[in-house]
């Protein structure tokens, strides 16, 4: 295997394989008529347009132990946490009353337009609920179908699914802690990096590295190398991500303008402002959070952050975190081609801007 990795290419085979998954299941649906067409059109636009990180991460954590022997088998079990994201986002972008995703209507906010266009009876907010959450819950069991059916052997796919249910546990968990935290409007640094690493970061890279060395057959020491590598990489990853959050271009991310301040996402950016910030700017910044904010409340808040510190302080330890993650994997006892493409990735991952 050459280190030279087409990733066009791969998002390619996975979306091809999401497609196609997503035929079958629309097939199935048949007898249950326009309705249920039009949750399945839905997931398509879910799992539509997206970086395939996940995926990419699941393809190289097999690479690194062994080479596949089926890979289209493998490519639709990476393709299953496609699936399993695109479900995170449509719970998300409800419980945290998001409008866009994407640059597009949100799941929950698409079919409440469409249940008010219609003039149907009832609420439509409460009829976008509904759909969301039955979109994500659906999302979320054909992750595991497709990785159960991806047409390797069961024997093979079983530690593999093992990797799966334990980061269902993870992400949904954290999920709960982050909904807590902010209904309890407060969250120091340590809590918010807690929600962070069960919410996002184990479940964006270390355990889709676990997921595709599992179905390599890897064992426990492996998966422990991968981890030193891929938990603190995750940390990083959403690190930026909360910095996109805050300072991200709309036309590039999708979202409005300060969507996390908006939304009054508790994050270890906010956390390290309110203790870094003076009493009277910290008092506005909490004071703010989860509000409706224009531009120049943006900007404002956006200025406090930085008088406090807090992003050249989030942007040092997504480079520490890089570099301990970086030293792990050039320990870690993998193939030499995929150490260079998971490194490549890291990269990526890391200094994104959508």
């Amino acid at each position: 295997m050459g280190t030279a990795w087409d990733q066009a290419g791969f998002r390619g085979r996975v979306q091809a394989a999401l497609e196609a998954f997503l035929d079958e299941q629309a097939e199935r649906l048949l007898p249950l008529g326009r309705d249920a067409a039009r949750l399945v059109a839905e997931a398509r636009t879910s799992v539509a347009g997206g970086k395939m990180f996940r995926a990419s991460f699941c393809w190289w954590g097999h690479q690194a132990v062994a080479a596949p022997t089926d890979e289209d088998a493998v490519v639709r079990a990476c393709a299953a946490l496609e699936l399993l994201h695109a479900s995170a986002l449509v719970h998300d972008d409800f419980m945290d009353a998001s409008d866009s995703r994407r640059g597009r209507p949100s799941t929950h906010r698409t079919f409440e337009h469409e249940h008010r266009g219609s003039g149907w009876r009832g609420d439509p907010e409460q009829y976008g609920a509904a759909a969301a959450i039955l979109l994500g819950d659906l999302l979320l069991s054909w992750a595991d179908e497709l990785v159960r059916r991806c047409g390797l052997p069961l024997a093979q796919v079983a530690p593999a699914l093992d990797v799966l249910d334990l980061c269902r546990s993870e992400v949904i968990a954290g999920q709960f802690l982050d909904v807590s935290v902010q209904a309890r409007g407060h969250a120091d640094v340590d809590t918010a990096m807690t929600v962070l690493r069960y919410k996002s970061a184990k479940y964006s890279i270390e355990r889709p590295l676990h997921l595709g060395a599992a179905l390599a057959g890897a064992g426990p020491e492996t998966l422990a190398e991968l981890s030193a590598f891929g938990l603190p990489l995750g940390e990083a990853f959403q690190l930026r991500d909360d910095l996109l959050g805050v300072y991200g271009d709309p036309q590039t991310t999708g979202k409005p303008a300060g969507d996390d301040l908006v939304e009054g996402k508790r994050t270890v950016l906010v956390a390290l402002a309110l203790d870094g910030a003076p009493a009277s700017d910290a008092a506005l910044l909490d004071r703010a959070l989860g509000t409706p904010l224009d531009e120049a409340d943006v900007e404002r808040l956006r200025g406090v952050i930085d008088a406090s510190g807090a992003h050249e302080q989030v942007e040092a330890v997504i480079d520490q975190l890089t570099d301990v993650a970086l030293a792990a994997l050039d320990r870690a006892s993998v193939d030499d081609d995929a150490r260079e493409v998971l490194r490549s990735l890291a990269t990526a991952v890391t200094r994104r801007t959508v």
